[in-house]
């Protein structure tokens, strides 16, 4: 199943949350993404049976080996993308993020790539 921006963002958000925290609940995600319990509920439930997520009984949020190789994929992208933009354009740290955000969902690999091989030269 291929998850849309949304969900790789809620992925990317619980492997930051994750790594800073040590856990995670939705509430966490709830305030990091400053979206509703409802909407991070809803979610949550998509990314579970996607097999991308487990929630323990205590209400912590584990990535499966799935939900973490997609999650750690997007954000090597926004990274990579945030450090293309800041060091080769000159693009200011905060709208570099922002950009790097909305691009690393719709990137393509050749492109993206391209990206990297050309940092790495440096």
């Amino acid at each position: 199943m291929n998850i849309h921006e949304s969900g790789e963002n809620y992925l990317e958000t619980i492997l930051l949350l994750k790594s800073k925290n040590g856990s995670v609940r939705s509430i966490d995600i709830a305030n990091k993404m400053e979206f509703t319990k409802a909407s991070i509920s809803r979610a949550m439930g998509i990314l579970k049976n996607a097999d991308y997520i487990t929630v323990e009984k205590n209400g912590n949020i584990e990535l499966t080996e799935k939900g973490e190789e997609k999650a750690k994929q997007i954000y090597e992208r926004h990274q990579m993308i945030t450090e293309f933009f800041e060091r080769c354009l000159g693009v200011n740290k905060d709208i570099a993020d922002k950009d790097a955000c909305r691009i690393e969902h719709v990137i393509s690999e050749e492109s993206f790539n391209g990206i990297k091989k050309y940092l790495s030269q440096d």
